[in-house]
């Protein structure tokens, strides 16, 4: 199986999994998926978040979803106790898809990491 055939198989699998447990099977898109990595990173998960925090709750996400692939790199808990990040590469220039393509990556990574998935 290519990486991309097993890529997509993953992908739907977490998609899946995730959308049953959060959103009563309803499919959870791209930017759902990633602002529930923000809450699981910031480990307030039962707290009820604003619009702008929201936006920080899935910019928390992408640093921790980049930082293995070296773009940036965990830096200190605020007193607040939420990450900051330091970047410690610019990202390439991607087109639309390819940025998809890298986040799916690194989300199924992650997800695998934690062995939600397999």
């Amino acid at each position: 199986m290519s990486r991309d055939e097993q890529l997509k198989q993953r992908w739907e699998l977490l998609v899946n999994k995730l959308s049953v447990q959060f959103a009563d099977g309803d499919t959870l898109d791209l930017d759902a998926i990633i602002y529930l990595i923000g809450v699981q990173e910031l480990g307030q998960i039962h707290r009820r978040f604003k619009k702008d925090h929201k936006l920080d709750l899935m910019h928390i996400a992408i640093c921790r979803l980049l930082e293995p692939y070296g773009y940036y790199e965990f830096d200190f808990f605020d007193d607040d106790g939420w990450p900051h990040y330091k970047v410690k590469e610019q990202l390439p220039h991607l087109k639309a898809g390819e940025q998809s393509v890298l986040m799916k990556e690194a989300i199924v990574s992650y997800f695998m990491e934690s062995k939600y998935i397999e």
